[in-house]
């Protein structure tokens, strides 16, 4: 029997077999990365933008900022509103149509992850309290698919937010009608860096940054999102509740890979504001 027909006959014995040996098949020891690559401004049309890959897997993430009343409970606070699609071009396992159920449980996650983190103040966004703030539309599509969709959504919505503009708003109360200054934009303030890490268990062993095929073999999912060398959000679906040695032990490792990211996306964004 050829190694691709075990495989495919076998897939949890195939992995079985790399993993004894602390190793997967493609060639990572189980708590290596993938290559992480950022880009600012990728889409001309929105008020801020980015695309992210991790290994294979690419995330855009599209930012567009609209005018809205406040919510009744919140009236000085701004909202955002992220929305992930996946596309079908992204696997063959995605079709055509209604979001799926996997793009609607990472949007919500998403919305948590980014306000548990505090990345953004709310606030700044009131223009204003009671009649008018700013709404941040984060549309963000998978092009392509090979697993920690989630890690890079957040990276690509923290990318974009750094590359948001806003035009000055005056609002006149008596007349209820609004200004908009174009000539005078101001950048958004992004107080962190929140950064998602994913980790899988296949076979009692804990994997880092899985692959899709990892993920679809998976007993459990968890996701650690660390902001500022803190864990602000957490996420676990499937199997027991993780042990606290494991979970410290993936913490710790999340907690590198912020420090990691978040030192890459400040430089590059030095870099941008020298080069203007």
């Amino acid at each position: 029997m050829d190694v691709k027909t075990f495989k495919l006959i076998h897939p949890v014995k195939y992995y079985k077999d790399y993993l004894e040996n602390n190793i997967r098949p493609d060639g990572r020891e189980l708590e290596d990365l993938r290559p992480l690559a950022i880009s600012f401004d990728a889409i001309k049309g929105a008020d801020g933008s980015s695309i992210v890959k991790i290994g294979n897997t690419t995330v855009v993430c599209g930012i567009k900022a609209e005018l809205s009343a406040p919510k009744p409970l919140e009236p000085t606070l701004g909202f955002l509103v992220p929305n992930v699609e996946i596309s079908p071009i992204s696997s063959p396992a995605y079709r055509p149509g209604p979001p799926c159920e996997e793009a609607q449980v990472y949007s919500q996650s998403l919305a948590d992850a980014i306000n548990h983190s505090r990345c953004v103040d709310l606030e700044q966004l009131c223009i204003t309290p009671g009649k008018l703030v700013w709404v941040l539309y984060c549309d963000l599509v998978c092009l392509d698919h090979d697993g920690s969709v989630f890690d890079a959504a957040v990276t690509a919505t923290v990318a974009a937010l750094h590359t948001v503009k806003l035009p000055k708003i005056i609002y006149n109360s008596d007349t209820e009608e609004t200004e908009v200054d174009l000539s005078a934009l101001s950048s958004l303030d992004v107080h962190c860096v929140p950064v998602t890490t994913s980790f899988v268990v296949i076979s009692d062993r804990i994997i880092m940054d899985p692959t899709a095929e990892e993920e679809k073999l998976a007993d459990m999912t968890l996701t650690i999102t660390i902001s500022d060398g803190k864990m602000s959000f957490l996420n676990q679906s499937g199997g027991q509740p993780m042990d606290h040695e494991i979970l410290k032990k993936c913490t710790k490792s999340a907690t590198r890979r912020e420090r990691s990211v978040k030192k890459m996306i400040t430089g590059m964004l030095q870099k941008r504001k020298e080069q203007k």
